[in-house]
Formats: C-alpha cells, sequence, structure tokens
C-alpha cells in the first residue's frame, strides 16, 4: 500500500501541438525563451477556449485560489450559461477523437451530477460527450470531503474523451454547444484536444490474448481474478498478456512479477477501477506495461484506503509506456528496490494526489515525454523516505495544473535530476520545482534543475501565510549541504518571487547559472537562508517588488552576465 507525503502546516518560511508549439504559447512576449523546445512531443493539437470563437463571457485570468479560473490553464476559460451559446475552434491538424477539459456545477449533496454537451462539425451533429461532476468538486480542509456544506469548494474540473468514428479533415470548424437538451446549469469549458487515434492494434507475437485464457471484457463482470489468473499462466508459458480491445473491470490490485502486459492503445483497451480500488501492482522481477488506458473510479481522496493506477516495485529494467491514466489515487507509485524503470508517454490526469511518485531507495529511473494535468498532489515526485533516491530524472515532460503541492518536487537523494520540462499554473501551496528537505531527508551527489520552463508558477501556502516561489530551494528539517546545480531555467510571470530560497536550515552550496526571471508578483530573487552560492547569468525583469531581497546571513557570490538584481 502507498504512502503519501501527508501536508501539515509547519512554522511559517517567507491551437498548439508538439513541444515546441507549446513552448512558444507559454513564452509568448518573451522573445528570449522562445526558440527553445521543452516538455513533452505530444500527440494531440489543444485549443484553449478563450482564443476560440463564442458567444459566452470569459472567466479570469485570475489565479485567486478557490476560483474556477484559478485551476483553468493559463487561468482563462469560456463559460457556457444560455441555451445557444458555443465555443468553436477552426482544426489545424485532422482528427477522429477528442479530449475536453471542462467543470459542471456539482450536486447539492456532492455525489455529482451527469449532463451532455452538444458536438457539431460544420454544423452538423456528432454524438453528444458526456459530462460528469462526480471526479471534481471537493470541499473543506485536506485532505477534502464530498460534502459540500463544509464549503471551499475546488477541483473544479475533470476531462472527458471520445472518438469520433470518422476523420474530421483540418479546416473543420468544431464547435461545443449548450443546446436544450444540455441539462448542466453551465458548462466551463478550459481547453479541447484532438488527435488522430490509431486504429485498435492486434496481438503481436509472443503474447497471448486474456480472452483465450477465460478473461471476458466488456460483460460488466469483475475480470480482477481472471487477469490474475491469466498473467500467472502467460507469464509460466514466458509469454505476454494481451489485452483485447474493450472494458476490464478491476475490483483489487492486478499482480506483475516479471510479465509483459499490452493492450490494443490508450483509446481501445481499459481497465475500469471500481470504487477506490483497482490497478496493477508490481511485485519484482522485470515487467512492461503499454498501450492501455487505467480509468479508476475515485471520488475522493483516501490515502489508506485507495490503490494508485500503477504502484510496487518493478525490479530492474521494467518499461511503462503509452498509459492514460485518470481518476485514481496516485498516477505511478513506484516503491524500491525498482532498479532502471523507464516510464514515458503517459497521459496522468486528474488524480487525487500525486501523479507521480519515485518513493524510497528507487535507483536510475526515468520518467519522460508524458503530460500530467490536474493532479491532487506533487505532479512529479522523488521523495527518499526510509531510503535515498538516486539517479532518477523527470524530463521532457508538460504539467500542467497541480491543485495542491509543486510541479516537480525532488525531496532529498542524491545524483537526481529536473531536466526539459514544461510546468505550467500551479494553484496552491506550490512551487513549480522545489528541491526539498522539508519531509526530513537529507540530499547528496549533486541534484541538477536543468532547461525548464516555468509559466505563471509559485503560489500561496495559506497554512504558514507564505508565498511560494517558482523555483524554491528549501532547507527544511535539515541543512543542504550538497551541490544544488539550477542551470538555464526560465521562469516566466511567475506569481510571487521567481526564484525563493529558505528557510530554517543552511544551504550550503546553491550554484545558478543562466536563469532567466521575466516579470514576477514580488522578487526576483528572495533568498532567507544561512548558507552560500554562485550566481551566473542570472537576468531579472519585471519584478513587482524589487529584483532582489537578501536575508538569512546567505552569501552570494556573483559571476559574470548578472542583471536586474
Amino acid at each position: 500500500m502507498s504512502r503519501i507525503k501527508h501536508r501539515t502546516p509547519r512554522t511559517a518560511a517567507t491551437a498548439l501541438t508538439g513541444a515546441l508549439a507549446l513552448t512558444a504559447a507559454l513564452t509568448a512576449g518573451h522573445p528570449a525563451v522562445a526558440a527553445q523546445a521543452r516538455g513533452a512531443s505530444l500527440p494531440y493539437t489543444t485549443y484553449e477556449a478563450e482564443n476560440g470563437t463564442t458567444d459566452a463571457p470569459a472567466i479570469g485570468p485570475d489565479r485567486t485560489y478557490l476560483t474556477p479560473a484559478s485551476e483553468a490553464s493559463g487561468r482563462t476559460a469560456v463559460k457556457l450559461q444560455e441555451t445557444g451559446s458555443y465555443v468553436e475552434f477552426k482544426l489545424t491538424q485532422a482528427a477522429n477523437a477528442l479530449n475536453l477539459r471542462y467543470s459542471i456545477p456539482d450536486s447539492a449533496d456532492g455525489r455529482g451530477q451527469d449532463a451532455t454537451l452538444s458536438v457539431y462539425a460544420d454544423g452538423t451533429a456528432l454524438t453528444d460527450l458526456h459530462l460528469t461532476s462526480r471526479h471534481s468538486w471537493v470541499y473543506g480542509q485536506y485532505p477534502y470531503t464530498n460534502n459540500p456544506s463544509d464549503g471551499s469548494g475546488h477541483r473544479f474540473f475533470d476531462e472527458t474523451r471520445a472518438l469520433l468514428g470518422r476523420t474530421l479533415p483540418a479546416g473543420t470548424v468544431l464547435r461545443l454547444q449548450k443546446d436544450a437538451a444540455d441539462t448542466a446549469a453551465s458548462y466551463t469549458v478550459d481547453l479541447l484536444e484532438t488527435e488522430e487515434a490509431p486504429a485498435a492494434a492486434t496481438m503481436p507475437s509472443g503474447y497471448v490474448s486474456a480472452t483465450d485464457l477465460g478473461v471476458t471484457p466488456d460483460d460488466g463482470q469483475d475480470d480482477t481474478a481472471a487477469l490474475n489468473d491469466a498473467l500467472a499462466r502467460a507469464k509460466n508459458d514466458g509469454d505476454g498478456l494481451w489485452l483485447p480491445a474493450g472494458t476490464y473491470h478491476l475490483s483489487d490490485h492486478v499482480n506483475l512479477s516479471g510479465v509483459a502486459l499490452r493492450g490494443a492503445g490508450e483509446w481501445h483497451t481499459v481497465l475500469r477501477g471500481t470504487g477506490l480500488k483497482g490497478g496493477l501492482y508490481g511485485q519484482g522481477g522485470t515487467s512492461s506495461v503499454q498501450d492501455l488506458m487505467i480509468d479508476g473510479d475515485n471520488t475522493v481522496r483516501d490515502d489508506a484506503g485507495g490503490q494508485a493506477a500503477i504502484e510496487g516495485d518493478f525490479g530492474t529494467g521494467s518499461v511503462i509506456k503509452n498509459v492514460w491514466i485518470q481518476h485514481t489515487k496516485v498516477g505511478l507509485w513506484i516503491n524500491a528496490p525498482t532498479t532502471g524503470l523507464r516510464a514515458s508517454d503517459l497521459r496522468i490526469r486528474d488524480t487525487y494526489a500525486d501523479g507521480v511518485n519515485l518513493h524510497g531507495a528507487v535507483r536510475d529511473t526515468v520518467v519522460s515525454n508524458s503530460s500530467i494535468r490536474g493532479t491532487g498532489d506533487d505532479a512529479l515526485a522523488m521523495w527518499s523516505d526510509g531510503g535515498t533516491a538516486t539517479g532518477n530524472a523527470f524530463r521532457g515532460n508538460t504539467v500542467q495544473l497541480p491543485l495542491l503541492a509543486n510541479g516537480a518536487a525532488v525531496y532529498g537523494g542524491s545524483d537526481n535530476s529536473v531536466e526539459d520540462n514544461t510546468i505550467t499554473d500551479t494553484v496552491t501551496s506550490a512551487a513549480g520545482i522545489a528541491v526539498s528537505t522539508r519531509f526530513g531527508e537529507p540530499f547528496s551527489g549533486t541534484t541538477t534543475v536543468a532547461r525548464n520552463t516555468l509559466a505563471r508558477t509559485g503560489s500561496y501556502e495559506p497554512n504558514w501565510n507564505a508565498k511560494l516561489g517558482a523555483l524554491w530551494v528549501y532547507a527544511d528539517t535539515s541543512d543542504i549541504t550538497a551541490p544544488v546545480v539550477l542551470t538555464d531555467n526560465d521562469v516566466l510571470d511567475s506569481t510571487y518571487s521567481g526564484l525563493l530560497v529558505s528557510y530554517q536550515k543552511r544551504v550550503a552550496d546553491l550554484r545558478v547559472d543562466n536563469l532567466r526571471i521575466e516579470r514576477a508578483g514580488h522578487y526576483g530573487i528572495e533568498i532567507n537562508a544561512a548558507g552560500a552560492g554562485t550566481f551566473s547569468g542570472a537576468t531579472v525583469t519585471g519584478a513587482a517588488t524589487g529584483g532582489l531581497d537578501l536575508a538569512g546571513g546567505f552569501t552570494a557570490t556573483r559571476g559574470a552576465g548578472n542583471s536586474g538584481w
């Protein structure tokens, strides 16, 4: 069972496609960084609602916690309230599938309501989209409830996807419209993603079909025991297990121990959880998981009772690739002694806790080229809890809208890195990237944060009355004496300080090179800690409060190329 990082208060501390186009959008108005391609190379084209054609009002921009706009991409969305209200987009790429990020009001009892939203292509009706508020809207204090009387409603948005049944050519006008039969009081549209989803794949050599081993998808019955039996039989015969297109219902873990599990594609093979349960559990060995979706049924965060989509020990050299995860407690919770795992091309959406957590003494593991959005805790975390995470990397990912905590975080460990990511729109109690001893774990080796673009990150921590920076080096429960290297990072439109170094302990060896901070709601660089660091090529422009706030006895040694602070 996974352990979650509990966030108890402490003493107060002071239309796009592909990585290049995404970076261009994030860096609009920032010509010095516009040519740098960072983040994931994604198979879909994104259309932001506020950039579409609409007769409906926009909400935002607004970063105020507990407002819907604060949880929208770019902090802006469009709200359809009247019958006939619409937002539409001209497709720049052909598409036969779409994914919509939206919000509808919750039911009065907090259990959620369902509604449809009409879709048109060049004026011709397509299949309605089916929306729900069951997996959105939580209330009260952390870790939150489904009781509206607890107040402080948030987690406004969810996502739904659909295959359109035909390919719409580039130039098609795709319209989302609130018709009379669409019964939600309002539809807040954040963004639309469209793509050409491939047809369901056929079974490759070296696999045996689950349906030939007694598994019966699409009948609404629990498939957990049958899948565990089929996996054991496939492994015994030296085969991988193939999951043909269909929906497989899970009520508990499906166990992996040195076996390959493969589906017909993320759009075609779906493992559907029940309640808080249902996911894949690694038990050692070298396994692979590819080409499927895990769609949970979580409606609230339950750290003790819930299951992650994929968790456990994945031995040495395992692979997790082309997996879409949604509505689970956690996306990936990877435990020691996992070594050399390669997780890539993931879509992790709307989890109630972390997107990815490398937990304990996980080694040489890389999470890359993945999209992580709308997580309920850190989107990407390395947590040296009870053991030292060593030599791991978060590389080339696109992180959007973690609803609580950081875009990426390294909590102790040795020689770990966060590289070439784009991270946008952190909501509360969050930095874009944090290097931290908050959970009591020391650092050794060199921790590297390199070539990341952070846009509209950093946020307010209400428990501490603190303004957290976009980049945050946090010596909390112990000194950070090992090198922390921040190189070639771009911080754009930070909510508060671009770089924050804090608080109670010493940061002894901070190395900052080519840090660009453009627009910051507080200081460009804010340091409130003992220790020392070197700064070269660190530039600050447009910081609301000033270029530098230096306190705590920290010694900043200036090299060449600094300006604005």
